[in-house]
Order: structure tokens, then sequence, then C-alpha cells
């Protein structure tokens, strides 16, 4: 299996071969993993990642072997480690919050990203999974990403340079995405706009707060626009309690099929 460190690091055609096999494995107990053992790496603060990795390894018919991500903080080569690893694990899934522990695992053994500080990639292909379920156009859709230049927007940043999205954010001076055309209203990116995603804003609230997404404001958007914020998500901050009881709101729904997704990632080792 390639690694997934990066969105960029699958092909458009890779994107549906996942969805596509997300959909057949569903929910059901299979045996694609039969055989087989995924070590993964999570600190005890993640929920939804890591049930839903674990519980895809158990669905696939193979063994998860759990460790802190700490355990990768060692002065030992992780080349060497990863090496080691390929001996009884077929995969490895990590959370850590340095991208280059990833990068040198991934020479020896493969790698799925479960978040860094730089991205968030399994989790931008389970949204992009769930619109798809929602709208088979999705790829022509209008994207408005309302947050800053932190590991979900960058992540979504990645899908863009892989899928040609018509992706914009919206955010203060200063915040800009790399590569993402950027506004600095948020009346300007929700103008027209298919699907709002936004991301925790934490320290950064007050600067913020003229981006918050609420119910009037989702009146600029598009005919039936989805409204999926990254959790943990807090009402009131980067999204309005409102909006959150607006029909717009897909958050909890999209989430369901993240396992689907992790199913279908680990199904490639």
């Amino acid at each position: 299996m390639p690694s997934l460190v990066r969105l960029t690091d699958l092909t458009p055609d890779d994107v549906v071969e996942i969805f596509d096999r997300a959909r057949s494995l569903g929910e059901t107990p299979g045996q694609e993993l039969a055989g087989r053992a995924v070590a993964l790496f999570f600190p005890p603060t993640s929920l939804r990642t890591r049930v839903t990795f674990e519980r895809a390894v158990h669905l696939g018919g193979g063994q998860p072997l759990l460790f802190p991500p700490e355990t990768l903080d060692k002065a030992e080569d992780l080349h060497d480690v990863g090496r080691y690893l390929s001996n009884w694990a077929d995969g490895v899934v990590v959370r850590h919050p340095r991208i280059e522990v990833l990068d040198r695992l991934a020479g020896a053994i493969p790698v799925v990203n479960a978040m860094t500080d730089v991205n968030h990639p399994c989790e931008v292909l389970a949204d992009l999974y769930g619109i798809s379920l929602r709208r088979p156009d999705w790829r022509r859709l209008r994207y408005v990403f309302v947050g800053a230049d932190e590991n979900v927007g960058r992540a979504w940043a990645e899908a863009r340079a892989l899928l040609g999205l018509d992706l914009v954010q919206a955010c203060p001076p200063g915040f800009e995405l790399d590569g993402v055309p950027a506004v600095h209203t948020l009346a300007e990116g929700l103008d027209g706009a298919d699907v709002v995603l936004t991301d925790g804003t934490g320290h950064l609230g007050e600067v913020f707060e003229p981006f918050r997404v609420s119910a009037a404001a989702l009146r600029g958007c598009a005919p039936g626009v989805l409204l999926n914020p990254c959790p943990p998500f807090t009402r009131g901050v980067e999204v309005s309690a409102d909006a959150i009881d607006s029909p717009a709101f897909v958050g909890h729904e999209f989430k369901r099929v993240l396992l689907e997704v992790q199913r279908a990632v680990l199904a490639r080792i």
C-alpha cells in the first residue's frame, strides 16, 4: 500500500476507488484485512478518528495494535523503527504533531496520517465522501473554508490541488492558506457557496468573530447549502447555535461515514 501522509499522495482515480470501496464495504463485517495487523498510534484525547480506525480494522478481520504516539519519540531512527514494525504489522496509522515522523516511517512501512499539526487528510477525504453521497456533482460545487492557515485548512488546500475543487477561503488578512484564493469578508465567501466548511478558531476567536457562520449568513449561500464544521466545534464561536440547528448542518451525519472511508483506506494495504 502506498502511504497516505498527504492527500496529494493520491491520484483523482485513487479517490474514486476509495469512495467506491467505502460504499461497497459499508459497516458490514468482512475479511479484507484477514490475517493482517495494523499498528495504531493515538493519544488518549483522540475520539472520532481513533474509534473509526480501530473499528475499521476489526470489521475488516484484522488485528489492531494500540500504542500512544509518544512511543515514536525516541532517539532510534524512525526508518529503523518502521523496518522492524514491518516484520509484524502490515501498516501503521499515526496521529502525531510532527509530519516528519510520518514521512520517516513511510520509507519503511505503509503509513496513514490520522492528523498532524500540518494537515488532516483522512478527515477531509471523509467529508468529500459524505458530500459525494448528497451531491453526485461534488467536484463542480463551490466550497468555502472559513478558518485560519492550520491543519484542517491545509488539508482542504491539498484537496483543491489534487481534485481541482472550486475552493475559496474566508478569513481576516494574515491568515491565508498557500495556494487557495482568499476573501476577507464572510459575506463574500458565502456568496453562492454550495458547501461551507469551518475549523475551530481557538485562541483566534476574537479575530475571527466577524467570520462566525450564522443561520442569517447562510442565506447568502446557494440553495441546499451544506454546513460542515470540523469537530470539535463550539456553538457560538466559529458557528452559531442557530446555524447548527438549521437544515444546512450535516456534521453529525457526515462523521458517520468516517468509518467507511477509514475502512476503505486500510483496505488498500
